[in-house]
């Protein structure tokens, strides 16, 4: 028996693999669920960098599941309703989110290259 680590879409999952000899298909494979190893999610909780200050009651929240591609604005900025704060990347798109309404950033949680679900907090305005 070989032990082995698959990582299949960010999972790390441990495979037995097992060597019988034959040339053909087993008649009745053994089949076994695959145990999750110990690894990083894809879809960790955002990290929020330590300039990011106070929440802001207004929310700028990701439109799709994807990563973070480019983060346009910097705490402090002021903004106007529809201006781009966060770009994220899903399906080789690049999809600004932008303010709801007119603002000051006052948090980004996220960092480039976090992976994000539809409807999480990128950023709050004041």
């Amino acid at each position: 028996m070989k032990n082995y680590t698959i990582t299949v879409n960010g999972t790390a999952y441990e495979v037995t693999v097992e060597e019988t000899g034959e040339s053909a298909a087993p008649a009745a494979p053994k089949a076994a669920a695959p145990k999750a190893a110990a690894a990083p999610k894809a879809a960790a909780p955002a990290k929020k960098p330590a300039a990011s200050g106070a929440q802001g009651a207004k929310k700028v929240t990701a439109g799709a599941a994807g990563k973070v591609f480019k983060i346009e604005k910097k705490v402090g900025d002021v903004v106007k309703k529809g201006d781009s704060v966060v770009v994220v990347e899903a399906m080789k798109m690049e999809i600004p989110m932008v303010a709801p309404e007119d603002g000051t950033v006052a948090s980004i949680d996220c960092a480039v290259g976090d992976a994000v679900e539809a409807g999480a907090v990128l950023a709050t305005l004041n």
